[in-house]
């Protein structure tokens, strides 16, 4: 393993096709972007944990659309940084490029991502609880609470996994044939601890992946990886991306 080479990184990425990176709340951290989760997390002295699930919503759909329009506000004030910009950008060095992320924030696609796979949702979209139907909603504030489809008038709740509910099989499915067909997968600004999205660098790995991580802090996943730079996304990629248009 090496450690905080961005040099060989760079080299390894130079040689690589198809490339996937798995991204995690470290990189909208840099953007300003809170966890809403432990001790900082609190909102009226509810937890995310408390509010996030498919029971609170049956008890208090307007409670819980309380806090999801109050995260909306925070994360509407904040931009995507030179991580994100980035990463958009390496869709079109890389014949096949694909982006996987946990996070809900809806930065990627801000900065211009198109190849995404949203694992846990996105908050900028809203699901009919009759029919499922996905739409996006970019209000600011929200103009009903809680609101309802326009169609049939159903309640809306927001596009996002829940504790206790499953990953879409679709996006999860595509998320794994990705991991196994890429050269390289870059894991950035993730934990390694929440599955099943930690399990994919080490599906890309078992596929003869590189693995190429970038993280401020050590994870389970340093030890595994083929780099691993530790330091601020916002900072490294462009500094790879700088050393990618060296001819």
């Amino acid at each position: 393993m090496l450690k905080n080479d961005i040099g060989s990184a760079a080299a390894v990425l130079r040689q690589a096709k198809r490339v996937v990176v798995l991204t995690g709340a470290g990189i909208s951290a840099e953007s300003g972007v809170p966890t809403f989760r432990g001790e900082h997390g609190l909102w009226r002295q509810f937890r995310a944990e408390d509010l996030a699930t498919p029971e609170a919503f049956a008890r208090d759909p307007k409670l819980v659309w309380e806090w999801y329009d109050w995260r909306r506000g925070i994360i509407a004030g904040v931009a995507p940084n030179p991580g994100h910009v980035t990463l958009a950008a390496w869709e079109k060095r890389f014949p096949e490029f694909a982006l996987i992320t946990q996070n809900v924030d809806g930065l990627h696609a801000r900065a211009g991502s198109t190849n995404l796979a949203e694992l846990h949702g996105n908050i900028w979209k809203v699901r009919c609880t009759k029919d499922d139907t996905i739409s996006d909603d970019h209000s600011v504030p929200l103009k009903e609470i809680p609101p309802r489809c326009p169609d049939c008038g159903a309640l809306l709740r927001p596009h996002i996994v829940w504790f206790g509910e499953s990953l879409d099989s679709d996006v999860l499915g595509r998320a794994f044939a990705l991991s196994a067909a890429c050269e390289v997968m870059l894991v950035i600004g993730t934990s390694a601890l929440v599955h099943p999205a930690a399990s994919l660098p080490y599906r890309a790995a078992a596929s003869g992946a590189k693995i190429i991580e970038i993280n401020p802090t050590p994870t389970l996943l340093t030890g595994e990886a083929d780099i691993s730079l530790q330091g601020k996304a916002g900072e490294i990629l462009p500094e790879i991306e700088r050393l990618l248009a060296v001819k």
